[in-house]
């Protein structure tokens, strides 16, 4: 009987956790942004995006804090705060980056200015400035980029600080070795809802550089 008990347990524990697995990969599967990818060597691209819209906070704290009330903010507006109270279908990925302003010539680490954060939607891409609604909390603001260029590394896991530091020295050295001229801090990228198993997620670390 305790054999059939423990035999009943382990096949609904593996059910929950493979239904865990499939709602991760189903909940990310939504629009991305758009980019062609230009070089790869191993888990390393160098990506040309597209022109794009991005819904931004700028929050304070430590980086799991930031990107936490950001996402919030932004959801808020994304779910309907808004004028004309207009859902705005969720996009991937959400996107950190520190707020300090750096030297065009070289990359910083993760450190913000005052641990200042900036959090980021893109935007689906059949909007445009014009058709899209407009924030009723004015900390969101709305902005058009322009095409720009990535080198950009992809990892799957939990996305640690530790962890973030380590692939954006791997980025940093590739950036080096290929003499590329780096021209943002790294951006974070996060592709997958919290619940998703480790091992199922996309996370990246990003850095503008120069054509």
């Amino acid at each position: 009987m305790k054999k059939r008990t423990k035999t009943i347990i382990l096949s609904v524990a593996g059910v929950l956790i493979l239904g865990a697995a499939l709602a991760g990969s189903i909940m990310s599967d939504v629009e991305q942004a758009k980019y062609e990818v230009a070089e790869k060597q191993d888990n390393i691209e160098i990506r040309d995006y597209a022109p794009m819209i991005i819904a931004e906070v700028e929050v304070a704290g430590e980086r799991k804090e930031a990107i936490s009330k950001g996402f919030r903010l932004i959801a808020d507006f994304i779910f309907g705060n808004n004028a004309p109270a207009q859902k705005v279908a969720m996009t991937a990925p959400v996107l950190q980056q520190p707020s300090e302003k750096i030297a065009m010539t070289a990359p910083v680490t993760q450190q913000g200015a005052s641990n200042s954060w900036k959090v980021r939607f893109v935007m689906p891409a059949n909007y445009t400035m014009a058709t899209l609604p407009k924030p009723n909390n004015s900390s969101v603001k709305l902005h058009k980029l322009a095409s720009k260029r990535f080198a950009a590394i992809r990892f799957s896991g939990r996305a640690s600080d530790d962890c973030l530091q380590e692939q954006t020295e791997k980025l940093n050295n590739f950036i080096t070795a290929q003499k590329l001229t780096a021209k943002s801090a790294p951006t974070y990228a996060f592709f997958n809802p919290p619940w998703t198993l480790p091992f199922l997620r996309r996370n990246e670390v990003m850095v503008e550089i120069a054509k």
